[in-house]
């Protein structure tokens, strides 16, 4: 009852800030319908980025008759709130990771299997493909359209203790995870004690040695500063999950056909503007971190990591197994 009285005054603040600015799905002139965007990011991060781009080739293909303000920085509520204001009609378009759309879709939840995609080329691909779009087609009878895939990053480990070369290394180690059956799984299979912890308490934790480690991409272990307290960092990319730009149904209705086509094609070709910035930012952080005195063990063979985590895939079999099949095909 809380959260709901919560998600109705979210609304109707939502719905105040917007009339204020630019007004949801409303026409500024005859000729101009204005449609919201809500990211939790900053101005100038990579799904920000990428958000702006969708924005500005959506106004391109349909000749300005569609716009489309981006609201950046959590101004209308982080990740959970912007999917119930999807859903509700309030917001137009989000940007969420993937995980937290596994509420709606089982299968999407796929994509957070262990080095699921051997190659990064290969596997945007796949996603930018007819396999992606059916995998966000999978969000169907949610009230939400998924319309493409952004970049994330590759997860890895890091560590206060030692560079970490093979499972082998990671045995006996506290490794922090979210709060998800399936990153649980992941780190037990590789030999380490899984410790799920909110994000805000690992720096602390990796002072205090409550954990041993950690994992996440690398402008996360930058901006986070567990660079400072966790040098040991080992590049295998073992989990690279995606975020996803998507619409609400009910905005989505209101569009003809040919419009409908014209937004899917400017989210695709969003991607590699986003891909681009992410790359960048990537860099960027990288360069700090090596400067910093962290040491980067970068995994050439990855077989052996591999077969660690086949219980994984033993376990999530009968779940994932047909959309496994469908993404690794070559």
């Amino acid at each position: 009852m809380k959260r709901k009285t919560f998600s109705i005054l979210l609304f109707l603040i939502v719905f105040a800030i917007i009339l204020t600015g630019c007004g949801t799905s409303d026409a500024s002139s005859d000729e101009t319908t204005t449609l919201v965007l809500a990211e939790n990011q900053s101005e100038d991060y990579p799904t920000t980025v990428g958000a702006k781009e969708f924005a500005r080739l959506v106004e391109e293909k349909t000749d300005g008759r569609y716009k489309i303000k981006v609201y950046s920085g959590g101004q209308l509520g982080d990740e959970k709130d912007v999917l119930e204001l999807a859903q509700l009609g309030a917001v137009d378009f989000a940007r969420v990771n993937t995980i937290p759309l596994t509420e709606f879709s089982d299968d999407i939840g796929v994509l957070a299997m262990p080095f699921l995609f051997e190659e990064e080329e290969k596997k945007w691909e796949i996603l930018n493909g007819d396999v992606g779009r059916e995998l966000l087609d999978t969000l169907e009878g949610s009230n939400l359209v998924g319309l493409s895939f952004y970049d994330s990053g590759e997860r890895s480990f890091y560590n206060t203790i030692r560079p970490i070369e093979t499972p082998e290394d990671m045995k006996g180690m506290k490794i922090r995870v979210q709060a998800s059956e399936m990153a649980i799984d992941i780190v037990e299979a590789l030999g380490a004690s899984a410790t799920p912890m909110e994000y805000g308490e690992v720096y602390s934790g990796l002072q205090t040695g409550i954990i041993d480690g950690g994992e996440n991409n690398f402008p996360s272990y930058y901006t986070s500063g567990h660079y400072n307290v966790a040098p040991y960092f080992t590049v295998n990319g073992y989990q690279d999950v995606p975020e996803v730009l998507l619409g609400s149904e009910d905005m989505w209705k209101t569009l003809n056909s040919d419009d409908k086509e014209a937004f899917r094609e400017a989210a695709l070709e969003s991607v590699d503007v986003q891909r681009e910035s992410w790359a960048e930012l990537t860099a960027e952080a990288k360069q700090v971190v090596v400067e910093a005195g962290s040491e980067l063990v970068e995994i050439d063979d990855i077989t052996p990591w591999r077969k660690a985590v086949q219980p994984v895939y033993d376990k999530y079999e009968d779940r994932y197994d047909e959309w496994i099949e469908k993404l690794t095909r070559d």
